[in-house]
């Protein structure tokens, strides 16, 4: 978890602000937001909103009163409190890819299986720039569709310690979710008094809830476990071609189910999801890295402060590159400054993303680890006083010197700059006696050696057991 302490980069004027509030308003009342559950359309119906057929129009001032009966920063704890975290307010977390059907490792794309996801859990357990292995970091396709969440779930509780996320494939998913929380947290009294995860439930843009998104909805938020309630947004397909139209939708489409966490469980926790990008015109893929992203990710951001919400960033590293390239550099970076400029509270994507999003790859992780480890140095603030103007340094050189022999130089040498993991400062001959290996070489030795470092971290041999009983025994019932 970092602090981010610095300034937040804000483009919106007031009046800007009034007019995309007006915007969603104007969606929400008179388009309204197709609900496709009968449980969670009774839900606005009892509060009095105005319902037809499927369609709720809520009236933005209820959805307003329901919002702030959201905090605006919470706990999620840890089983190793040391990994508990804060979200909200100046804190940033970071966590692994999300919801990747293929991996990439070197030159090789293929099916992603469990293997791979218990190296990712293990990776994002080794590096201390990630605060959360996730869920999904890959759907492993060995394992049968309707148990493997089962697996997912027992190597993020036993190979990681820190916070992870729920399934939100179906209630049934989510209720075995919340079980196995409850064997590792010891009860159900224990993870509804400081949640223990989170889950990201995706509106099916635009302006429409499916059945088992909600059911999850319902599920998590009835145990007071956060929900990151996110609009998938690609303009021009899912949402117009306008940023300020998108963000109208976006804050629309999420106030909707902020709104019924509430009703569900008034002032259970909830993070404000953005997911925004553009379409490619030319071919109609998903383009990443763009600037329209990073725009979106600055109003969000103010947006979000607007409404005393935590948010959660759309990138992370978000690239469409097919490989681990320069392209892929340049895209996710031009995602992940922005979000530390706009302060967002949860980072989703923060390693691993590739091919926009079908593929988790091992390299792409390590360069993604590398431009957090650069931005957090980045966004430290810089301490300026009398011992950092070193004026014993320049009372030591003086004219014409150099600062390479001087006492300050030689007490500091070892610890005065950011040392990169991943990048080379090789002149060019030693360079290429080491085999001119360039940065996606590097990386693959990198994540393999993290394996070989990798330390299970501790689990009382009862939890194990119990979580081990119960995998077996919904295994069963499943007909796996």
């Amino acid at each position: 978890m970092f602090i981010n302490r610095m300034p937040r980069f804000e483009i919106l004027s007031p009046d800007a602000i009034a007019v995309l509030e007006r915007g969603w308003k104007r969606i929400v009342t008179e388009i309204g937001v197709d609900i496709g559950s009968p449980e969670a359309l009774e839900h606005f119906r009892r509060a009095g909103q105005r319902i037809e057929g499927t369609i709720v129009y809520p009236d933005p001032e209820f959805l307003l009163e329901q919002i702030a009966k959201a905090p605006s920063t919470f706990t999620l704890q840890a089983r190793n409190h040391a990994h508990d975290l804060t979200i909200g307010g100046d804190a940033m977390t970071f966590i692994s890819v999300y919801g990747c059907p293929f991996v990439r490792e070197g030159t090789v794309r293929r099916e992603a299986t469990i293997a791979d996801f218990d190296r990712l859990v293990k990776l994002s357990q080794h590096y201390p720039q990630i605060d959360s292995p996730g869920h999904v970091i890959c759907e492993p396709g060995d394992r049968p569709l309707d148990s493997r969440h089962l697996d997912m779930l027992s190597s993020l509780m036993t190979l990681s310690d820190k916070p992870y996320f729920g399934n939100v494939v179906s209630r049934e998913n989510a209720r075995d979710t919340l079980a196995m929380s409850e064997i590792l947290f010891g009860s159900r009294a224990a993870i509804e008094q400081t949640p223990c995860l989170t889950a990201i439930i995706n509106v099916n843009s635009p302006l429409r809830y499916d059945g088992r998104m909600l059911d999850a909805l319902l599920e998590y938020a009835a145990a007071g476990q956060p929900v990151i309630v996110t609009p998938f947004l690609l303009m021009g397909a899912m949402a117009p071609t306008s940023i300020p139209a998108t963000i109208a939708q976006q804050t629309a489409e999420a106030f909707v189910g902020i709104a019924l966490a509430q009703l569900v469980r008034p002032g259970t926790p909830v993070i404000l999801g953005s997911f925004l990008s553009a379409t490619d015109m030319q071919s109609g893929s998903p383009s990443f890295g763009g600037p329209e992203s990073a725009q979106s990710l600055f109003v969000t951001g103010q947006l979000a402060r607007h409404y005393g919400l935590p948010w959660r960033a759309g990138g992370g590293g978000l690239t469409a590159s097919q490989t681990c390239d320069a392209q892929a550099t340049y895209e996710s970076l031009n995602t992940m400054l922005p979000a530390f400029m706009a302060g967002a509270n949860v980072v989703m994507h923060a390693a691993g993303w590739l091919e926009s999003g079908l593929s988790t790859c091992y390299e792409k992780f390590i360069v993604d680890i590398e431009i957090l480890r650069t931005l957090i140095a980045e966004f430290t603030p810089l301490e300026v006083d009398e011992a950092s103007l070193a004026f014993e340094a320049h009372d030591e050189v003086r004219h014409g010197g150099h600062f390479l022999g001087a006492a300050h130089t030689l007490t500091r040498f070892r610890t005065c700059f950011y040392r990169p993991m991943l990048s080379s400062t090789e002149n060019y001959e030693r360079w290429q006696r080491n085999g001119s290996k360039d940065t996606t070489e590097r990386a693959g030795e990198h994540w393999r050696r993290a394996l070989e470092e990798y330390v299970e971290p501790a689990l009382d041999n009862d939890v194990r057991a119990e979580l081990d009983e119960f995998v077996s025994r919904r295994r069963r019932e499943l007909g796996d």
